[in-house]
């Protein structure tokens, strides 16, 4: 398995520090407003990796930290004339359900800035004692100058990093030291500090929280491609001067840029997508689908054409899986004409895998898929077999577990096809009677709930539609 590393700018063979264990970071959201579909795909691809990595048998402990302290909150609430720390726990709420509402079910631990502040006082404290930072007036800045490494992530030299007037101040030495902790202003959360009163740095509350629960060194630290620089390479800078173990991550992993009809997502553009417009206007499984169609390192351009693709994909794959469930089947073991569907079930499952092992290439996995149901389609025109079928699906259901797709999480899959079932059976009753009102009604009520229903010869087959 080969992963693309920042770092090194190449694919790299995955090779855990300890074992078979694997500690994997990503960055999580700055709580200040509903989270949108560039969000979105970025956790929906950390979800696919999380999910995959425990697919290959890695022990994988996924952390998430939650920014609920930072100048954008700060912002936001002064304009609604509330308190920041609830505005944050207000949508820190809102995250959290859509996160659940796109399946992102891989991640063992959220943890807030706010819940970590005395972790953050603590690694502030060393840095100042090994004269990587330096306090004025109650404000404590990085020195860059003191971590002659700043800038190798990002792959930019000491002077071009002095041009990133990330953070304006008089008081710092130079302009590319960023801060640490802030003292403390009228209406602002704070905390007490050896500085005085005041709320950390947004860089260091991330250092704070992976250290507390990973230690100086980790497998896999994941977000957005726009967060290299600076917040990236601030924290590379804070771990190793505050450990003095290096590397502080072996493995740098980001996602590429979401555009709309190719300009930035913008409110003032008004092309700004929430993740909960995105679902209700969509649905989730389709979402999933169209994000992992590009690789996760490519800008993506969110539009309604390649939500079609990903929608058509979607049902062509769920109309198979109801097929498979509903076909009764001409004879139970494998004969002579069946090696060849056999063959195409390994073939296709194997370049799934192969893909994936690929620095997580989904759009080549989503081609397997894609490619092995047009196969099935083309076998169960004909007689099938049994063992033919439930190897297809065994393979179906390694694809939608990696994925996250073709299954209902939260409703295990056998009580939902138990329901539908039911339903399907008093409506088939109805049908038998000549009761055909009652069928058409039962058929109008599923499908406005998403549910389509396909009479064949060999019976009632249902999927499920957005």
């Amino acid at each position: 398995m080969r992963i693309y590393n920042t770092m090194s700018r190449e694919k790299e063979e995955f090779v855990p520090l300890n074992g078979n264990r694997v500690k994997m970071f990503v960055c999580g959201p700055t709580v200040y407003d509903m989270a949108h579909i560039g969000h979105a795909r970025t956790y929906v691809m950390y979800d696919i990796m999380a999910r995959y990595l425990r697919f290959k048998g890695y022990s994988l402990f996924f952390l998430m930290n939650i920014t609920d302290i930072d100048d954008k909150i700060i912002a936001r609430a002064k304009e609604e004339g509330v308190d920041p720390l609830e505005l944050s726990r207000r949508y820190t709420e809102e995250f959290y359900r859509d996160m659940a509402a796109l399946r992102i079910t891989s991640v063992n631990l959220f943890a807030k800035a706010s819940e970590h502040i005395g972790e953050i006082i603590e690694q502030i404290s060393v840095l100042l004692e090994k004269g990587y930072a330096y306090e004025v007036d109650g404000e404590v800045y990085f020195d860059v100058s003191k971590f002659p490494d700043y800038g190798k992530l990002s792959k930019q030299n000491p002077e071009e990093l002095r041009r990133h007037r990330i953070e304006p101040s008089p008081k710092k030495r130079d302009p590319a030291d960023f801060a640490l902790w802030k003292p403390a202003k009228p209406g602002e959360p704070c905390w007490d500090s050896p500085w005085g009163k005041g709320r950390p740095g947004w860089h260091i509350e991330d250092t704070a929280i992976s250290h507390t629960y990973f230690g100086p060194q980790y497998d896999i630290h994941g977000g957005a491609i726009e967060l290299v620089f600076p917040h990236h390479e601030a924290e590379i800078a804070q771990a190793e001067a505050f450990s003095g173990k290096r590397p502080f991550v072996k493995y740098w992993v980001h996602t590429g840029i979401l555009m709309i009809r190719g300009e930035k997502m913008s409110k003032s553009l008004k092309n700004f997508i929430t993740i909960r417009e995105a679902i209700q206007r969509w649905g989730w499984e389709t979402l999933r689908i169209f994000y992992a169609m590009s690789h996760y390192r490519s800008p993506i351009d969110f539009d309604e054409r390649g939500i079609e693709q990903a929608k058509a994909i979607r049902n062509r794959v769920r109309s198979l899986l109801a097929k498979m469930e509903a076909i009764k089947p001409s004879r139970g073991d494998i004969g002579a004409g069946d090696e060849w569907a056999i063959r195409a079930i390994e073939d296709h499952e194997r370049r799934f895998m192969e893909a994936m092992d690929d620095d997580f290439n989904t759009p080549e996995a989503i081609a397997a898929m894609i490619s092995l149901c047009k196969e099935m389609e083309r076998y169960m025109a004909g007689e099938v077999s049994g063992a033919v079928i439930s190897r297809a699906k065994s393979a179906f259901d390694k694809f939608s577990r990696i994925l996250g797709v073709f299954s209902d999480e939260g409703v295990p899959r056998g009580i939902a096809d138990g329901l539908i079932r039911l339903i399907l059976e008093i409506r088939e009753d109805a049908r038998r009677r000549g009761d055909w009102d009652t069928a058409d009604s039962i058929r109008a009520r599923l499908r406005s709930l998403g549910i389509v229903l396909e009479d064949s010869p060999r019976g009632t087959i249902w999927r499920i539609d957005s």
